[in-house]
């Protein structure tokens, strides 16, 4: 038995000291992960509830409120941006994302800037002061909304105006601006209880994706194949080989020497033969002869060969190593076991699927409804209409 110190100068206490520190770290990273995504989440639902406006913001500001209309927000440094071909928006929804990582300080192309200045959010409209005009956006006359997921623009479309137009911003205020401008739109509608649901929801799912602090690796559970550089990798491929070249070597001929076929044609006749060489047996299939003819079995009876190959297909295990809680099949990944959530599924996913009528007229993310459909209006106002309600979210 190998003796150590206080130190653990042996390997095993070497290994299971590096196990530990890497399984901490990645807890570490992954546990302060979840927690900045918490606190997140906690602050725009005390944001969504004590949201509130106010019409003393407005003094100063180039514009004259109506009756009733009071400010929530303004950005200097934004930008008015019109698009040179004018696409068909989705309609505006009530949709929260917070997570806006890959939103980087760029202009799309088809975009031009005709102007620049200050933005005002009300509760009744979107309002750019720029220099040479001044921009509104109504929320009771926008058909469209858009916001890019990779740059700081969002496209607005509205009844009275026939080119689509918006406002490019300082990266850094995009997050709030578009919160904001969710909740500003569901107060126009009446609808800030629906924000305030959607919020409860992605709190109690994050909740449950929260990491468990891994158990501590003993130097017992070490193995010998540690010792090998290279793991059990290392061992894995020296052994394939082990096996591998003996098969080699016992299948290929046997090295002729020369002379030797001069030796045999001097041997004397009357010496002892040598014994035959037995060939390998070879199952050849005739087919001269006739063929049995293949009898049909009376309905309803099951001939013993294919009671044996269903019972062997029976028999056979089903792979396990896929997630899936009882999700379909397919090569996209999708379960419903927890993850993120998917706006924008694959073309394919009705192939595995059972996708309602009208699936990709939806604006939300992928759920099931309660009649075993899915559907693309997760986060609506009324999420899964005519299937009975949402049964859970769709996962990647």
């Amino acid at each position: 038995m190998a003796k150590t110190d206080s130190t653990g100068s042996t390997w095993r206490y070497r290994w299971a000291h590096r196990q530990n520190e890497r399984r901490q770290r990645t807890f570490r990273e992954a546990d302060e992960a979840w927690r900045r995504r918490d606190e997140e989440l906690r602050r725009l639902r005390a944001l969504a509830e004590s949201f509130q406006g106010t019409a003393d913001a407005g003094d100063g500001l180039p514009m004259e409120l109506a009756p009733g209309e009071v400010v929530f927000w303004t950005m200097p440094g934004a930008q008015l941006v019109e698009a040179r071909h004018s696409p068909v928006l989705p309609a505006p929804e009530l949709t929260v994302d917070p997570d806006r990582s890959g939103v980087r300080p760029r202009r799309p192309d088809g975009l031009k800037v005709t102007d620049a200045g200050l933005a005002v959010l009300t509760n009744r409209r979107l309002v750019l002061l720029g220099g040479r005009a001044r921009r509104d956006w109504a929320y009771g006359r926008m058909t469209g909304l858009a916001h890019d997921p990779a740059a700081p623009v969002t496209l607005i479309q509205v009844l009275d105006r026939r080119r689509t137009s918006g406002l490019l911003l300082p990266t850094g205020a995009v997050a709030d601006f578009r919160f904001k401008l969710t909740l500003a739109f569901a107060d126009a509608i009446e609808q800030r209880a629906a924000v305030i649901a959607e919020l409860d929801e992605l709190i109690a799912e994050h909740e449950q994706m929260q990491p468990f602090r891994p158990a501590i690796v003993t130097p017992a559970q070490a193995r010998l194949s540690e010792v090998v550089p290279g793991g059990r990798r290392t061992v894995a491929v020296g052994v394939a080989i082990a096996l591998v070249v003996p098969a080699m070597l016992f299948e290929s001929d046997p090295p002729v020497r020369p002379g030797s076929e001069v030796a045999a044609a001097a041997t004397p006749a009357s010496a002892t033969p040598a014994p035959r060489p037995v060939a390998p047996i070879v199952q050849v299939e005739t087919t001269t002869g006739p063929k049995p003819r293949r009898t049909t079995p009376p309905s309803g009876t099951a001939t013993p060969s294919a009671t044996a190959t269903q019972s062997t297909r029976s028999a056979s295990p089903q792979p396990t190593g896929e997630r899936r809680c009882g999700a379909p099949a397919n090569p996209y990944g999708y379960d419903y076991c927890g993850g993120f959530r998917i706006r924008q599924p694959a073309e394919g996913i009705c192939d595995y699927f059972e996708c309602a009528p009208n699936f990709w007229s939806g604006r939300g993310y992928l759920v099931q409804c309660q009649d075993g459909m899915v559907s693309l209006t997760g986060g609506q106002a009324e999420p899964c209409a005519g299937h009975d309600g949402v049964r859970r979210t769709v996962w990647t």
